[in-house]
């Protein structure tokens, strides 16, 4: 593909609402995920919890990297997924 970025025909943001809805309205710890430091792919129960005063920190059991931050400020909520290179949702 070429020519700029600015002439391609595209959707803003929103248009992304109805697929993301489906997966962050379920039971999410079902999902299966690979760490992006070893590659293990397991569901994220399987990560250990570490809470602390900063929030959430799941980390890899395999490799005890961090996959996911989550962190409640009162006023917002910030969820990082660097440590995983795919999250996996399974349908039924």
């Amino acid at each position: 593909m070429t020519g700029d970025v600015n002439d391609l025909d595209y959707l803003d943001g929103n248009a992304a609402a109805g697929p993301l809805s489906e997966f962050f309205s379920t039971d999410v710890v079902s999902a299966r995920c690979r760490c992006a430091s070893c590659g293990r792919t397991d569901a994220l129960a399987t990560a250990r919890l570490s809470p602390n005063s900063h929030g959430l920190l799941l980390r890899c059991p395999g490799c005890t990297e961090i996959l996911m931050r989550l962190v409640d400020t009162g006023d917002s909520v910030f969820l990082d997924l660097q440590g995983m290179s795919f999250v996996e949702l399974r349908r039924g």
